[in-house]
Parts: structure tokens; sequence; C-alpha cells
């Protein structure tokens, strides 16, 4: 049996983009296949999405049009090595990777093959917010692009890059959910340490952060200025800045998404 799209590993990621795709209507579930190693977590795909599923990376490569690949880096080659050890004669046309720092050519030397289109996505991808960003190499043809494009559009917004972008990519939206998580969270701390009760904090963060990111986004605002207009002569804002300008704020962001692009480049010369 072929399947459109073949899907090694079944997390988090992996459930995301799939749920989204069945719920958009851009594949049935007997048009999917996923791949997952643990007997429970295969039962949970045929239960709640219907889709087929087996614990064998070699049948699903050699009966899927498209193969996403969404492992851990970590056993990247590992799963090579199995598909290498089957002798099929068919292969998929597409290979999507979203595995963080695997490059373009790693990706070329497991699948001389099949066209190839490298993806950062990230974590707001489970609620349909997610950014990815994509990377073909040349062997990708017009059409599997508008395919890989509709898959990522259905988890969020899309944008094409020069494939030696994608560690910066990475260090910025693949890992910045977290930093906006620290920072949400660090609202909420402070709202707490000036009196107010943990829920309303919280609530206060998070709809002030969503707020605040939908304004810039909708009015196509410069940070900057949003902040300006905020932050009026010897205010309240104004107050908070020179503390967060004091303690190094803005530095702090920055190194992190340098110090993540980094771990990026180790983990494709690892």
């Amino acid at each position: 049996m072929s399947f459109k799209l073949g899907v090694i590993g079944g997390g988090v990621m992996a459930e995301a983009i799939i749920s989204r795709l069945l719920e958009q209507k851009i594949y049935q579930a007997d048009q999917i296949q996923v791949s997952e190693p643990q007997t429970q977590r295969r039962e949970y795909w045929q239960d709640s999405y219907g889709v087929g599923t087996t614990d064998n990376n070699g049948l699903l490569f050699g009966s899927c049009e498209i193969l996403l690949l969404a492992i851990k880096p970590q056993i990247f080659s590992a799963v090579v090595a199995d598909l290498a050890g089957q002798n099929s004669a068919h292969f998929p046309r597409l290979v999507i990777s979203i595995l963080a720092g695997t490059s373009l050519s790693k990706l070329e030397s497991a699948f001389p093959q099949c066209g190839i289109i490298r993806v950062m996505p990230n974590t707001p991808a489970l609620v349909g917010q997610g950014m990815s960003a994509i990377a073909p190499n040349d062997k990708v043809k017009e059409a599997d692009l508008n395919t890989a494009q509709s898959i990522f559009s259905a988890i969020g917004e899309v944008i094409e890059v020069p494939e030696y972008m994608m560690d910066a990519v990475t260090g910025l939206s693949g890992s910045g959910p977290a930093f906006v998580a620290m920072m949400i969270e660090a609202l909420s701390d402070g709202g707490v340490a000036v009196g107010l009760p943990r829920a309303i904090a919280t609530q206060l963060a998070l709809q002030t952060v969503l707020g605040t990111a939908e304004l810039i986004k909708t009015k196509e605002l410069h940070p900057a200025v949003l902040k300006d207009q905020v932050t009026s002569p010897g205010g309240t804002t104004i107050a908070g800045v020179s503390q967060l300008e004091k303690n190094g704020f803005r530095y702090a962001l920055i190194e992190a998404v340098r110090a993540a692009k980094h771990r990026s480049q180790e983990l494709n010369q690892g």
C-alpha cells in the first residue's frame, strides 16, 4: 500500500503538523502513515487520528511519496543506517526534514535520489501559530515546494530562506518560544512581587505579550516605535526600561539567540 505522506517519528511536532493537515483536509487519514517504535504511541495515533502506523522505517520509506523526518537529530544516523539496509526500488520523491542542525548536505548524502527541503518550525505550531522557515535543495520541483508550503502553512506562517540562514533561524524562532515563555514567567513573578495574586499576574503577563505582538504585527510598527509610544517623560515605563537596560535585558536575549545558533551548528558538525 502506498501513502502520500510518510512520517518517521510520532512525537509532538509530528502530531501538531498532522492534526492540522487532517483538520484542514489537506490530507485524508488514509493518505498518511506514521512510523513510531512505541506500541502505545502507535495505538494513540490510530485511535486519535485514524492514520496508518508501523514500526518499520524501511517499509514506510518504500511506500510513501513524501517523507517527513520528525525525529531527534541525535538519532538521524541510526535511522539513515536502518533505511540503507532496505532493498527498496521505490524512493520518496521528496524528503522534508524538521531536524535542528541537520544540513542539506548531510541530508543529501543520506537521500541522494530525492529532492530535499529543510524546515525549522517552532512549538506555537501546536495551536496553529507556528513560524516555519524552509530551504529547498536544487532537486526540488516547484510543485513539491508548493506542497511543502501548504503543509507548513497549516500550522502557521512560512518563509523561504537560503540554507545558510537556517542555524540562525533555529536560534531565533526555533528556540525563541522558550525565551518568550521565560519572559512571561518573569513578568508574572514581577506582578507577584508587587502584590498581585499569581493567577491575575499571569493573565496580565500573557495578554500583554500576546496583545503587544498582535499590535506590532497588525500596525506594522517597528518595536522601538511602540516602546517610545508607551514611554512618557518621567513616567513609570521609562523607570522600568532603565532597569532593563541596567541589567542587560536586550544583551541577554541577543546572546541567547547567538548561543542557540552556535548549538545548532554543533549539532550539524556532530
